[in-house]
């Protein structure tokens, strides 16, 4: 059992990386967003205010051993498991192929916009690792809404019964779109409900990496150790749009938007290692630099890349169906008519 994590702490150098890799997170969220509103783009979910809990759980990972099983907006903070899950992300939106899978060696499963559907897939993978001896552990990203799924409860049910390594990141930022949280459970906390699987479950402050990586490393030791899964819960607030197809001025409160920017993690982490002598200007402008000059790269190459208008009737069945091939023919026919 690996418990130096556990241990030792973050190291200064891990916790300079998680701010960086933060602001990145923040640069990439905005910029996908601002192509996505020119049409440059497809619909995408902005990581905003949920920065702190995915980089604090990913630092706190293996990424040559663990397995991360994303939802659909923690892609831009997975800096951690290399800039290549970025371009992939860019390419996924703008409708390329190569963007639905990562290259051997990204422990990072593709996007996918099912809600819950994930969550099995993690247990599958821990699982699987666990009947090989593997020394990883598999991750689900999932939001509040998400827990609201049967997928959710039979996947951690039958985690806790095997005693797969796997973590179940619950990330509650007060809304599952427009659902607040009070209207989407009755228990106290969502914490609470890994009572009902005998596993574990951890409640800590999402806007707070530090608090996130010493809960995750724990977790983590706990499951190589054989001791089974740990449901967490973090909690932090969704600063801006659930989606591009979504108006949050519509339902949440100016007034709790206003505080909740207040504390806005990646102002309030940098605050603090401002105060621990680990961040200035100058490293603040230097991180900055380097996450555009990322995703200028990202997007050029993703929006230079050809993409053939029926590209994705290749990326469906394993053999292409008699009805497909039909549609395929329809649409390249339509294609033509519309470029004469």
């Amino acid at each position: 059992m690996d418990t130096s994590a556990v241990q030792r702490g973050p190291t200064d150098a891990e916790l300079v990386g998680m701010l960086q890799t933060m602001i990145a997170a923040r640069i990439y969220s905005t910029r996908c967003f601002n192509l996505q509103r020119q049409g440059r783009l497809g619909t995408m979910a902005p990581i905003d205010g949920n920065e702190a809990t995915v980089v604090g759980c990913t630092y706190a990972l293996q990424p040559e051993h663990d397995w991360i099983f994303s939802q659909y907006r923690e892609f831009y903070a997975l800096g951690r498991y290399g800039e290549e899950v970025i371009r992939r992300q860019v390419l996924y939106l703008a409708g390329h192929p190569e963007g639905s899978c990562y290259p051997a060696g990204v422990n990072v499963f593709p996007a996918q916009i099912s809600l819950a559907a994930q969550i099995p897939h993690a247990v599958g993978m821990a699982w699987g690792q666990l009947r090989q001896g593997l020394p990883g552990v598999s991750v689900a990203f999932f939001g509040d809404g998400a827990s609201s799924e049967g997928d959710f409860y039979e996947a951690a049910n039958f985690a806790a019964v095997i005693k797969a390594p796997v973590i179940f990141m619950l990330i509650n930022n007060g809304w599952a779109i427009s659902t607040p949280t009070a209207r989407q459970t009755a228990a106290a906390t969502f914490a609470d409900k890994a009572a009902a699987f005998g596993m574990p479950g951890v409640r800590v402050d999402g806007r707070d990496p530090i608090a996130v990586w010493e809960v995750v490393a724990a977790a983590r030791a706990r499951a190589v150790a054989g001791e089974g899964p740990t449901l967490v819960e973090a909690v932090t607030y969704r600063l801006g749009h659930h989606t591009t197809a979504d108006d949050p001025t519509r339902y949440i409160p100016a007034e709790d938007m206003a505080a909740a920017r207040a504390k806005d993690p990646v102002i309030t982490y940098a605050a603090q290692l401002r105060e621990l002598g680990l961040w200035d200007d100058a490293a603040q402008a230097a991180a900055e630099a380097t996450a555009q000059a990322a995703i200028d790269a990202a997007v050029d190459a993703a929006l230079a890349t050809p993409l053939a208008p029926d590209a994705f009737f290749d990326h469906v069945y394993a053999e292409t169906t008699p009805r497909m091939e039909r549609q395929r023919a329809l649409l390249l026919e339509l294609e033509g008519k519309g470029q004469s």
